[in-house]
């Protein structure tokens, strides 16, 4: 496939975030979405009537054979991605999975080494790392603008939904933690407390710390029992201090 040519991609998971990447998906430049795939038929007759042109389909083996799909966008429940993403990258398919990529490190590790094995994109739905903000605060780290980083913290709470097969950190945790590795790289230490507060053996409230070799420390709040939304952060440095309230 060259730089030149056009992408052929489809959706595979209508559920929650699904039919927003569809949506963004359908806009871009020289993508044309062939197929889209979901175990529950009224959510492909709705997008059906909304993409008429574009293939609906129950069975993921549909996309995986098919030969105008060259890569894929994954969001399904999080206990699947492992093992969906690990049939796309062996069916020669580049893969977006949302986050988190999959269920262990030792299972991104394993997709990670098939897909480098394979020569094929795989990536995580890391989606702020291309934010405006994100990206602005990044250049200014950059620059030394802040100074020092001394510490920071990191809210996001809000009273959501109880997800069933993935904790409230790897649900809501990957949006801070990777926002985190970009701007100041790796963690020397990680370290978290946490409870189920609602469902028994689900984690839905958690304090994490993590660490950086200079001494500089960032608290992260997360939580699915809060009384407002809130996406916060803020990074204190020996020169300016800055808030990205999203």
């Amino acid at each position: 496939m060259s730089a030149n040519e056009e992408i052929g991609l489809a959706v595979v998971g209508l559920g929650y975030w699904g039919p927003n990447l569809l949506r963004a998906a359908w806009d871009l430049e020289d993508v044309r979405i062939r197929a889209v795939c979901d175990r529950d038929d009224r959510a492909l007759a709705k997008h059906a009537r909304r993409y008429p042109d574009v293939r609906a389909t129950r069975d993921v083996e549909d996309v995986l054979t098919a030969g105008d799909v060259d890569a894929v966008l994954l969001a399904t429940p999080v206990s699947t991605h492992y093992d969906l993403s690990l049939r796309l990258l062996d069916a020669g398919k580049h893969v977006l999975v949302e986050k988190p990529l999959a269920h262990s490190v030792e299972a991104c590790d394993k997709l990670i080494a098939e897909a480098e094995a394979r020569g094929l994109v795989l990536m995580p739905g890391h989606t702020f790392l291309y934010s405006p903000p994100v990206t602005a605060i990044k250049r200014m780290l950059e620059a030394y603008e802040l100074g020092r980083i001394y510490f920071g913290t990191s809210s996001r709470a809000n009273l959501g939904i109880h997800q069933s097969d993935v904790s409230v950190i790897r649900d809501l945790g990957p949006h801070d933690f990777s926002i985190l590795l970009h701007w100041l790289g790796q963690p020397t230490f990680v370290r978290a407390i946490a409870r189920d507060s609602v469902v028994p053996g689900m984690l839905d409230v958690a304090f994490v710390d993590v660490g950086y070799a200079d001494g500089c420390i960032v608290k992260v709040e997360l939580s699915w029992l809060a009384p407002t939304k809130l996406r916060r952060t803020v990074l204190v440095g020996s020169e300016k201090m800055i808030l990205y309230d999203d």
